[in-house]
């Protein structure tokens, strides 16, 4: 019957996992458990706590780098406004709290500068930190 509760553990922090994006550390604990269960069901409940502990661990030390590796995307394979984000600008219009325009690549793109209080005078190059909606904020 222990096998039961390690598959309950299991799919709990499988579930878990899902509400918490971008970690990826319940979902290599949920495998252990899932080998804790299978374990149970074989052996009994000590072999099945040594298992999910070694599991554990194993899956942690190499699952997870390999997670974490491909949630950072490179730039190279961001598409859409993310994409313009690093990118270099002309400033085009004086950019301030209020109004502003910058050149990114081809395109003009209203602009706002991303620390506030700042100004930054026509010609200057700047930097594009982030995108939202149509603005591009920007810092020199």
């Amino acid at each position: 019957m222990s096998w039961l509760v390690w598959l309950l553990v299991a799919a709990g922090l499988g579930i878990g996992e899902i509400f918490t994006p971008g970690m990826f550390f319940l979902g290599p604990v949920a495998l252990a458990a899932g080998a804790g269960s299978i374990a149970a069901a074989l052996s009994g409940g000590l072999a099945a706590l040594i298992t999910f502990l070694i599991c554990s661990v194993l899956s942690l030390a190499f699952l997870r780098p390999i997670a974490r590796a491909h949630l950072h995307l490179p730039a190279i394979s961001r598409t859409g406004t993310a994409a313009l984000v690093g990118h270099k600008a002309i400033v085009l219009r004086r950019v301030d709290a209020n109004s502003g325009r910058v050149r990114i690549g081809g395109e003009e793109w209203t602009a706002r500068p991303y620390v506030d209080g700042v100004v930054i005078e026509e010609g200057t190059a700047v930097d594009v930190v982030e995108i939202q909606g149509a603005t591009a904020l920007v810092m020199e």
